[in-house]
Order: C-alpha cells, then structure tokens, then sequence
C-alpha cells in the first residue's frame, strides 16, 4: 500500500508528490551513472565503490555549497533547467583544485511546494552537471517545507566527493617566484555576488526580458548563464604539465580566492589589463557605479580559475585548455612578498 496521509496534505506536504518527482527524475539520474556507483534513488544511503587501483595513498577530498541569491534569477524566469548545474559546479570546481576527480554527488533541494516537474528540472540541471563533471549522483533529498518557504521558491545545495593520490596533489607546496598565473575564462557572473548584483539591476520579472546590445541576449538569459565546470579541464592540465596550485574564483572575487593558493611569501601579482573582463562585469560597474576595487572583490571578472605553472609550461599549459575547450590567458606571476596579492 503506497504511503498517504491526509492529514499531512492538508497541512501543506503532499507524499504523493514526492513519489512522483522520484520518478520523473530517474532518467536524469541514471544519465550519471558511471563505474563505481551501486546505489539506486530511493534507498536510505547513496552507494559508491571507488577503485583504488594504482593508488598509494588515496585521500578522499569533499567540496560543499549552494547557489544563493541567484535563484531568484530562476523564480522571476520560471527557468529551472539550468540552476542545478551552478550546484554542482561550486562543489566539484573545489574538489578538483587539488587534483581530486569528484567521484559523486548527493543534493538538497528544500520548497515550499512540491511541483513534480519543477523538481525533475532542477535534478536534470545537476544530472548536466554531474556528467560534465564526470562523477555520478547517487542520491538526495526533496524536503516540502510549507510556511517556511514561499510556493513557487526553494533552495538547492548539495556535496561531493573526490579522490586523489596523496603524491598527486596540487597543494602549492612547489611555487616559487617566476612561476606564472594562468587565468581559464569563466561563462560570466556563474553563482556569486547576486545580492549585489539584484541590487545594481534592480532585478525584476520586467527588466530580466530586457535585450541588453552589448550582451547579445536578454538580461536574463545571461544571468542565468550557469557556471563552468573545470574538472576535464583541470584533468587535461594535469597531463600536459606540472600544475602547482589552483584557485577557483568564487564569492570574494581575487582578493579572497588567489590567496588562498598562495604559500607565505608568496604573493600573486596580477596585471588587471590582462583579465578578459566580460561584457556583463562592465555594464555592471558602469550601471552600478561599482568601484573597481570592488569588483574585483566580489566578481569573477571573466576567470573562473586561476592556476600557477612554471614560466616554461606556461604555453603549454594554455594549448592543454585550449585543446579542453576552454581558454586560458597569462594574467601575471607570483612574487615575493606577503600580500598574498596585488592587482597592478
């Protein structure tokens, strides 16, 4: 006999509807499916067998987040396709920064109503991210939350885990000065300072539809532009040459995520005419009458990943993410110093 209970449906939370979203998200599950991944949707435990083969020291890495503000863009759109991919990518672009392949993923998804389609939308989006990032999701949770969020909201987070051999990771114990700052180009804002950026557009259902000309889309579509996964990408430097520490440049913009790839007395020294600045972060500072300054501390500007080379790799090291389908820039060198950074 299926689960129901009156009782609970008038008070807001109907089971039957959680069935169902169970079933329609099934076939975006099992798109993820890769060697390893043992469970099915539904038990009380995802399940994974990670192959060790050839390892020495596996040591298991695990990245975390959500999507923030930038849901709000996906309510006034009615567009959840796509959001799921932004969770995905804030957890697996962290684990692969020391080197580790994410190998799952689990997801949160909390509403104030359960829309079945609506549901199976947001799994397909971390269904597309788990496969670009090439790890499986193997489990999660719908939780139906009435009078604590709105009808028509929810909020999506979730985790990953990867694996990397202790003798392959990439922890910046090897920069020096001389070695070079490769910047890999982000698709735009991806899942950080909406709250800002809401602000600065005074983000409502009418101005998202608006064609912005220097954008070639409507404000919306690049808003909801989600962020890009590096793991291939990450991979592919690692085999082309010696990749000494990475930065993914998230919430803090360079003054806070650059740093924290940099041992002490060590200083990265970016020249800001380098930085691909994206037609999005200029009509944001402009509209917005936002300091530089503090775009820069809040805003990818165009680089979604920073990584260090030696001076002699670095051409290398851009033809490995050119070949990835990306596209690297030189965006300075470290030095010595104890600034952690400096934009010049």
């Amino acid at each position: 006999m299926k689960s129901f209970s009156d009782s609970y449906k008038a008070a807001g939370v109907d089971v039957t509807a959680g069935y169902r979203a169970v079933e329609l998200m099934k076939q975006h599950v099992a798109r993820t499916k890769i060697p390893g991944a043992i469970s099915s949707i539904g038990g009380f435990g995802g399940l994974f067998a990670p192959d060790l083969t050839g390892m020495e020291q596996p040591i298991l890495v695990s990245g975390t987040d959500g999507v923030g503000t930038k849901l709000k863009i996906a309510f006034l759109m009615d567009k959840h396709t796509t959001i799921g991919i932004d969770c995905v990518a804030m957890c697996v672009n962290d684990v692969a920064t020391v080197g580790a392949q994410p190998l799952f993923f689990l997801d949160y998804i909390a509403l104030g109503k359960n829309k079945p389609e609506k549901v199976a939308d947001i799994v397909a989006g971390i269904a597309e991210g788990c496969v670009q990032a090439g790890c499986a999701l193997i489990g999660g949770e719908t939780a139906e939350m009435p009078g604590f969020y709105p009808e028509d909201e929810y909020d999506v987070a979730g985790f990953s885990v990867g694996i990397v051999d202790r003798n392959k990771m990439i922890d910046g114990s090897s920069l020096q000065a001389g070695d070079v700052i490769l910047g890999v180009c982000s698709s735009g804002v991806h899942s950080n300072g909406f709250s800002l950026v809401r602000k600065i557009f005074d983000v409502n259902a009418a101005n998202l539809e608006r064609y912005e000309p220097e954008l070639g889309k409507t404000l919306g579509e690049e808003l909801l532009t989600p962020t890009k996964i590096y793991v291939k990408t990450i991979k592919a430097l690692q085999q082309a040459c010696q990749v000494k520490a990475i930065s993914h440049i998230t919430g803090g913009g360079f003054y806070e995520n650059i740093p924290r790839m940099m041992p002490a007395g060590l200083t990265a020294k970016i020249n800001i005419a380098a930085v691909p600045v994206l037609p999005i972060f200029q009509l944001m500072q402009r509209v917005g009458n936002i300091p530089q300054r503090d775009m820069f501390n809040t805003f990818n500007m165009g680089v979604g990943l920073c990584v260090a080379v030696a001076a002699d790799q670095a051409d290398e090291a851009v033809r490995a993410v050119a070949a990835a389908g990306e596209k690297a820039v030189v965006l300075g060198e470290v030095v010595a110093g104890e600034d952690g950074i400096v934009l010049c």
